[in-house]
């Protein structure tokens, strides 16, 4: 008896965790129920994908989606939508929102509004802070809780932990990876005048200096070593930090962002101005191949856009006085696929930094990997397909990009979430139906 599916798909090249092939996959109630030739079976939805490339779907750990408190710049259904024309089926999103998302009630509220409204599945961190650390344990079991958050430096309303004793009191709390922004605060504040008497973001990566940078993660790898506390290392920037961290990866994890791969000073400063201002700051050259390196020697674990995104008008504020961050989510693919077809990395590289990798070390369930039983979730993309990023293609509320008018090679052509096509062709499809991302450590 032939079988029937939900979604069949057809002839793409497949990358699966044992190679990547020309094959079928079968779908059905949102999971991978078949793998292979799949002859005489037929489906609703019967896709043939020929010339195409399937991903597992792509996973960004790290997006600012505003919500609540700052929808001016961008809210859970504009950031998703991004998420979604950018080829990635799901996003965990930050705590610096307004208010900041540090009780119970703050994570469930942001679940609320993100029903019905999500292109794509979701997780929110909560943010550590003074006065939450003794219910932090508790909080970051709530399905649908990414886990906890730390801001070393730069944070807004109460989220900062800037000393020893109040981070070591956090790290104690719980079980979960900690995700951490690591910038020395006191190093920060002492510093300040730099940026002041600068008066332009191209000093923005003197300012926040590599010792800024190398001070805190060295302080967190230490407490987190005394704790027995797995961490993660977002948005990595240095030589000297990934030299280290490389010696430390028992316990720390490493993130880093396309944008830091891409753009280098002093050029994108006096090309951008303010656009190219985001924490830590994008640096020279030598810092840039030292995290291709890192890629390439295993060092990085994952890739996060950091979607941080402001409006023009307060983007054009004169520096320092102008805001920190950039849109990233929607780029994320089309950045890395360019690499891919400039020598600068594997697709199977790309796929274990934006989807195995995410699922390992933050423990994802069902997800990061194309395989019988997992979530149907797929990034179709054209390796062959030359485009140009556009202001005008960004769906957040901003509506820029720093990459607006480079051409790339590689290009998402279809996102589905747990077997829901959400994009094809640059056309979103049906409804906003993300859920909450599962974790093994809140079941």
């Amino acid at each position: 008896m032939a079988q029937t599916f939900d979604l069949i798909l057809r002839n793409g090249m497949v990358v699966t965790p044992s190679g990547t092939l020309r094959t079928n996959i079968a779908v059905s109630d949102g999971r991978i129920r078949a793998i292979g030739d799949l002859l005489g079976a037929s489906a609703a939805d019967d896709v043939d994908l020929r010339g195409l490339t399937v991903l597992p779907g792509v996973i960004d750990t790290q997006v600012h989606f505003r919500e609540p408190g700052l929808e001016h710049k961008e809210d859970l259904e504009s950031g998703t939508r991004a998420a979604a024309q950018g080829g990635v089926v799901a996003i965990f999103e930050m705590p610096n929102t307004k208010p900041s998302t540090t009780t119970a009630d703050a994570i469930l509220d942001k679940l609320a509004r993100a029903r019905g409204r999500a292109w794509v599945d979701h997780a929110f961190f909560i943010g550590a802070a003074s006065d939450n650390i003794d219910h932090l344990a508790e909080w970051e079991r709530i399905p649908g809780c990414a886990g906890i958050k730390i801001f070393m430096g730069s944070s807004t309303g109460n989220l900062l932990v800037a000393d020893d004793e109040t981070l070591a009191r956090v790290l104690a709390q719980g079980f979960r990876r900690i995700a951490v922004h690591c910038e020395d605060e006191g190093r920060l504040v002492e510093r300040k005048h730099v940026a002041e008497e600068g008066a332009h973001p191209r000093v923005h990566h003197q300012w926040r200096d590599v010792e800024t940078a190398l001070m805190a993660s060295k302080r967190l790898v230490a407490l987190a070593e005394k704790a027995g506390r797995r961490v993660h290392v977002l948005h990595v920037t240095t030589a000297e930090e990934m030299e280290f961290l490389a010696g430390h990866k028992d316990i720390a994890t490493v993130e880093t962002t396309p944008q830091h791969l891409t753009l280098a000073a002093p050029d994108c400063y006096e090309r951008l101005g303010t656009y190219a201002q985001m924490n830590p700051p994008i640096r020279g050259t030598r810092h840039r191949d030292a995290l291709w390196a890192a890629i390439a020697d295993g060092v990085v674990d994952v890739l996060g856009s950091d979607h941080a995104p402001h409006t023009r008008e307060e983007k054009d504020k004169p520096y320092p006085q102008s805001p920190s961050g950039m849109t990233g989510v929607q780029t994320l693919v089309p950045l890395m696929l360019d690499h891919v077809n400039h020598g600068r990395l594997s697709l199977e590289r790309l796929v274990d930094l934006t989807s195995a990798g995410p699922a390992r070390i933050y423990n994802i369930v069902g997800k990061g990997r194309i395989a019988v039983g997992y979530d149907a979730d797929f990034t179709v993309v054209d390796m062959k397909a030359e485009r140009t990023i556009t202001n005008d293609w960004i769906e957040s509320r901003c509506g820029w990009t720093p990459f607006d008018g480079q051409k790339v090679t590689g290009w998402p052509i279809a996102t589905i979430v747990r077997g829901q096509t959400v994009m094809r062709d640059g056309q979103l499809l049906g409804s906003a139906a993300g859920e909450p991302v599962r974790f093994q450590e809140s079941r």
